[in-house]
């Protein structure tokens, strides 16, 4: 979210809602002169009963777009489907590669040469959404959970208010068939190896 509100986006920054009083990005966002809302769900019994409480919350800021950045819970499909086309997320892996939680250790686990995160579109399906950009680093000899996910983040923070600020820019859309085109765009002229191959 910091490097969100760092990164001199073509946009204005409605809102910053957290499920959590106790977060670090409310003070980050404020920081910023970003408005900030706390809608915490040990208020709500129900999953259902947050979720309608947290989209009354994003409508009153009437945004664009809903950007998901740290933001540890399952929506339901109804919240999902509600701002489908316009909810992005962060994921730490290369999806569909490791969904869910612990995508560093179930890399490490799973002896993959390369590892990365993605932005995507939400769907009901959890980290399953159409993808808009993803960043590949290698796993090194000695990496651990820290080492592996420290690389990662950096690419994150990255490719993530790029992915934003295409938003912005309307260059962005979805295919009949669910995939993302980005206008303008070009493919990388280079592959990540890793390990290098001898030259």
């Amino acid at each position: 979210m910091e490097a969100l509100l760092a990164a001199g986006l073509p946009a204005q920054i409605c809102a910053v809602i957290s499920n959590n009083p106790a977060a670090k990005g409310l003070d980050t966002a404020a920081r910023h002169g970003a408005a900030t809302t706390v809608v915490n769900h040990r208020d709500y019994a129900q999953r259902a009963d947050f979720d309608a409480a947290l989209a009354q919350a994003i409508d009153t800021a009437k945004p664009d777009f809903v950007v998901l950045a740290g933001f540890m819970r399952v929506l339901t499909a109804d919240f999902v489907n509600r701002y489908q086309g316009r909810l992005i997320n962060i994921h730490p892996s290369l999806l569909p590669a490791f969904p869910g939680l612990h995508t560093h250790r179930q890399a490490l686990a799973a002896g993959v040469r390369v590892h990365g995160c993605t932005v995507h579109f939400v769907t009901p399906q959890l980290d399953h959404g159409p993808i808009i950009i993803q960043a590949a680093v290698p796993v090194l000899p000695g990496d651990d959970e820290n080492t592996l996910a420290k690389r990662v983040l950096a690419e994150e923070h990255r490719i993530y208010p790029q992915a934003v600020r295409w938003l912005c820019q309307d260059r962005i859309t979805l295919t009949t068939d669910g995939r993302v085109n980005i206008s303008g765009a070009t493919a990388a002229a280079h592959a990540l190896l890793s390990p290098s191959p001898d030259v």
